[in-house]
């Protein structure tokens, strides 16, 4: 795993955040120490697809990055018939994904492709995930494509939606904004890499809160809305169909 240390030296004027070739190369160690809870979400997204998934059925991995939540649950699903489709716009991550799934995966039925998650027509899907994606997509942008992903869904599929979470509660927000501070110090972070990342973040990630998901996902079609894992900011959420 290839450490880390795009923003460990000054960047004069940083630029918005994207999914490059850099980023990339370093992935895999980028967001192990920026996102709290990160590799339990992608272990136990396994447990969920083997709760979920259904036979001759798709599984959506949308802004799969280099496939690690596909990896997890193509590990757990026992029903005979699924195929996998991973969707990122970074053509670094969609090739590097292809390459690792087809060495984990040699016998696998799945598709890697490279396009906006926007433009994807969903169909006959299961499990549908949006593994810290959403947060990305343009807040006014947000709503179509959760309707998009339920009118995709079969009856008793499922969204697994990972996202950085904001609080309307000022002393709440600070809390756990110093916590995952902190988070990330202890990680190895220095104090000019946080700062510049967050720089570069802050008008290309615009996090909601836990309420306006919910009522979100209840206007796509949801009924059934459970958080089922929180590591301080950072939280998941699954959404039924019925």
């Amino acid at each position: 795993m290839k450490r880390d240390s795009i923003y460990a030296q000054p960047h004069g004027l940083v630029a918005d955040f994207a999914f490059t070739e850099a980023v990339a190369d370093v992935f895999p160690d980028m967001i192990r120490r920026s996102v709290p809870g990160y590799e339990t979400i992608i272990s136990l997204l396994g447990v969920l697809a083997r709760r979920y998934a259904q036979a001759d059925s798709r599984i959506y991995d949308l802004g799969c990055s280099l496939g690690a939540a596909t990896l997890s649950m193509a590990s757990q699903i026992r029903v005979p018939g699924v195929s996998f489709v991973c969707v990122d716009n970074s053509s670094a991550m969609t090739s590097r994904c292809e390459q690792i799934i087809q060495r984990r995966l040699p016998d696998g039925h799945f598709e890697v492709v490279c396009d906006d998650i926007q433009n994807v027509v969903l169909e006959n899907a299961s499990v549908v995930v949006l593994n810290f994606t959403l947060q990305f997509l343009k807040p006014d942008d947000r709503l179509e494509m959760l309707r998009q992903i339920y009118q995709g869904l079969r009856p008793g599929g499922v969204l697994v939606l990972s996202e950085k979470l904001r609080f309307a509660d000022a002393t709440e927000q600070a809390l756990l904004t110093d916590l995952h501070l902190e988070f990330k110090r202890a990680n190895g972070y220095s104090e000019l890499e946080i700062s510049q990342k967050r720089s570069s973040l802050e008008n290309v990630l615009v996090p909601d809160t836990f309420e306006e998901h919910v009522e979100r996902l209840q206007s796509a079609g949801f009924r059934q809305v459970v958080k089922w894992f929180q590591g301080l900011n950072f939280a998941s959420l699954l959404a039924v169909k019925d």
